[in-house]
Parts: C-alpha cells; structure tokens; sequence
C-alpha cells in the first residue's frame, strides 16, 4: 500500500487515518490535502497513485487536473484588476468589451460574470467541444449571443465557461491572456505550482483522471431548450477528455486548471490571510470584503439547487449542497468530482484537496466532507457534521 507522506501534526491524527483509510480502501485513488492557517502550512499530505494499474506513486509534486476548482484562481486574477483599478465590479462589462453589448447585454456588469448571474452560461448551438479549444471563436460567440435569462436576477452556473468570459476581461484591459497572467501575476510570485492547461514538459506527473459514477441527473431527459440542458450539453463533456493532449493545450479557465492541494492552497490564501502571502501583495482588504457582498441567493437554473454567490466565490447557505460546509465568514468552490478551496477569513485556514479517483457533485464528494469534519473537529468546531453532503 502506498504510503501517506507530508507533514500532519498529532493534532490531526484522526485526518490523517482517515486519509489513510480511504486510500487503503480503493475509494481513494491518489490526493493530496493541504491546510494552511495563519501563512503556516500545518498540513501537507499526499498518497496513494496517479493510474488505475497503482504503479505509480502520487508524489509531492503530482499534478492533476482539478476542474472546476480552476474558477478559484481565475476569479483572483479579475479580483486583482478590480483591485487596481483596470476593472470595476459594477462597471458594464461593454466599457472594456464593447461587442460584449450585443443583443441584450448592454447592461451586464463585470459582477454578473464573477457570480454566474450574467445570463450567458454557455454557447448556443451548435457548438462542439473544438470550438471551446479556440478562445477567439468562443468568446466571439459568447459576445453575439443573447441571454437565456435576464441578467442579474438568478445565477446560472457558468460551468465550462466563466474562465472565457473572465479571460476577455483580463486580456482587454492587461493584453495577457488568462493563462499568461495567471502565470505571471500568480503563480510566479506566489511560488504556486498552478498553470491553465499543462505544460508539455508536466505531461509525466499528472495523475490520471478517473471517472465519476454516473449523474444523479439524466441530462437527455431535459427539455432541450432548459437552461440547464443547453450549459451541460452544449457541448457534453466527458471526464476522460482530461487525460487528451487538446485539453491539456487549451485555455480553459472554467476547468483545466493543473495543480494539486498545494498549489490550489498559495492562490487561494491570499483571500484568506487579508491579500498578501509570503511577502507578496495581490487584494487590499476592501477587495477581499467585496467578494462577501451577496449576488444571488436562491435555486441556481443550472445546478438545479440552492446556491448562494458572493462575488467571485461561493457563500455557504443555509440550505442546498453547501450546508455542510462550516459557519463564519467563509467563501469556497469545488471542482467537478471532488476538489475543494475552503477560505476560512474568521481561522485564517485556507483548506484544499485535490485528487483523481472523481466522485460525484461539484461540491465536494463524500471523501471530501469527511476530510473537512476532521479537520474542523480537531480544532475544536462543532459546527461541521451536522448536515450530511449530497451529490449536486
């Protein structure tokens, strides 16, 4: 069995075993989970293997593509603009992107992009997965397209493309591409080992992904002209297409992010520890209480759930696939199969995982409750496992 490696202190024996227990058991393929509170990484752990066939270690430095945890990191790349100056959150998006404005949009601001309320949560038809590959013909589209519902007054989520939107923004006003700034401005001076897509030259240590079971939810039994149809079918997209060489070059900033816990970990700290990490500055204070101004509130036309978004990130409610999640000030998001970014403000714990054995939801799968109940337990808060997690 492989040995579960890193750094876990007594404190959090009982994470530790049951990270142990799931990787004997086979529910666990290969993950690694990371927990850093006050700037300190008090947990680095990783185990278990990067293929089916277990003949390959899940190492410190593995990579995997985490999915939709992806939008964690894109959505600090526009908060840092806001940051600076270059785009207002309450601004049009078409003062930065004027074709944007394009039959009916005139009106959606930057804000709707960064909690899914902007009406565009996909492509119309037809469209095939090549076409997500090619930015200018996608976001082209995106631009031309009318909303499928009006703009601002319900989110929609914006599953395969939020990073193109973001990535629009973030190219008009820097001349970067999302995948260059994100490079750049992030990862380089974080240290993060993070990338949209993935490098040629990574193509040995990235786990392979495995698929989830199947959806709760029979997609082909949707009315073809519901929202939720036309985001997850326009195009589908299979969890093996992760592993193709297409995926891996393209810009995909909704869900081919390349990283592991810890990478996930860097980025997202600098929400957590008030904008800065390891001496480096990306969000004022401001900024970082911009993202707990409530956006939506209420059952999500796509997930078909209750969803709460602040401004970037997820807030958790009271009801729906985040009532496990533990109270405080704390925003999140999680990626299709089970990677998950909690920021904890109130502990200043930033907690991730990332893994590559896929359960189902988008918000976390069971493996990853378990993981969080241990952690908050072990510290103390009774406000984790009270609510049990649901696919969604």
């Amino acid at each position: 069995m492989a040995k579960v490696q890193g750094t876990c202190p007594a404190k959090f024996d009982d994470l530790k075993r049951v990270f142990e227990e799931q990787i004997a058991s086979g529910e666990e393929l290969g993950a690694s989970l990371v927990v850093n509170i006050e700037g300190e990484e008090v947990i680095d752990i990783w185990g278990g293997y990067k293929d089916t066939e277990r003949k390959q270690l899940w190492e410190k430095d593995t990579i995997v593509n985490v999915w939709s945890s992806t939008k964690t990191v894109s959505a600090l790349a526009v908060l840092m603009l806001i940051d600076q100056g270059k785009l207002d959150a309450f601004e049009k998006v078409s003062k930065y992107w004027p074709e944007f404005a394009a039959n009916g949009k005139q009106d959606v601001e930057v804000r709707h992009f960064l909690s899914h309320t902007s009406g565009v949560s996909g492509w119309d038809q037809p469209f095939l997965l090549d076409d997500i590959y090619d930015i200018k013909k996608s976001t082209e589209k995106l631009a031309q397209q009318a909303p499928w519902w009006e703009p601002g007054t319900a989110s929609g989520y914006h599953s395969l493309n939020m990073g193109h939107l973001l990535g629009e923004l973030v190219r008009r006003v820097t001349g970067k591409s999302l995948t260059q700034f994100v490079a750049d401005d992030i990862a380089a001076p974080l240290d993060a080992d993070f990338q949209i897509g993935a490098a040629e030259t990574d193509k040995d240590r990235i786990a392979l992904i495995v698929p989830p079971p199947p959806l709760a939810i029979d997609l082909s039994t949707l009315p073809s002209d519901s929202i939720m149809f036309k985001t997850f079918c326009g195009p589908p997209v299979k969890a093996e297409v992760a592993s193709t060489p297409e995926w891996r070059k393209a810009e995909i900033g909704a869900a081919n992010g390349h990283t592991n816990a810890r990478g996930l970990n860097r980025t997202a700290s600098v929400v957590t520890l008030g904008g800065t990490v390891k001496g480096k500055k990306l969000l004022s204070q401001k900024t970082i209480d911009l993202i707990f101004q409530e956006q939506a509130n209420g059952t999500d036309l796509v997930i078909g759930q209750p969803i709460r978004f602040g401004i970037g990130y997820g807030l958790r409610a009271n009801e729906g696939p985040s009532d496990w999640f533990p109270h405080g000030k704390i925003c999140f998001w999680g990626g299709w199969g089970g990677s998950i970014v909690i920021m904890d403000l109130d502990k200043k714990m930033t907690v991730t995982y990332a893994m590559n054995r896929m359960g189902q939801g988008t918000l976390g799968n069971a493996r990853t409750q378990a993981y969080v109940n241990e952690i908050y337990k072990a510290l103390g808060d009774k406000s984790v496992g009270t609510n049990t997690w649901t696919a969604v």
